[in-house]
């Protein structure tokens, strides 16, 4: 008889179960994937937070503001889902729909790209 990967009871059905139950899958496979788990969840969490500053300070499609107020609320800037040039040049970094450009002496400028307008 084979043994529950997970608990180690007797499993009881089909030749080719693994698990006595669902509970016991679930718990086993989520300690398999926890690493891999831990570090995507930390990483969107933080993408979440560096948009949720962006939206935060930019209340139209476009604001500006200095690094230190990013830098105070917790901004990541090495986090970014997207990079784009312009034509003209200038890289803007953004986190979802929200983008910044960094301009003269810790200046940003802060845009919202709106996909409805393309």
């Amino acid at each position: 008889m084979k043994a529950c990967l997970e608990c180690g009871e007797p499993i009881l059905g089909r030749s080719d179960k693994k698990f006595c139950s669902d509970l016991c899958r679930n718990a086993y496979n989520n300690k398999v994937n926890s690493d891999s788990n831990n570090f995507v969840r930390n990483t969107n969490n933080a993408l979440r937070r560096n948009r949720k500053i962006l939206e935060e300070l930019c209340k139209d499609d476009k604001s500006k503001t200095v690094r230190n107020t990013l830098v105070d609320r917790g901004f990541d800037f090495n986090l970014f889902t997207t990079i784009r040039t312009t034509q003209k040049g200038s890289t803007y970094y953004f986190v979802y729909e929200y983008g910044y450009l960094e301009l003269d002496k810790d200046f940003f400028l802060i845009v919202k790209h709106n996909k409805s307008r393309e």
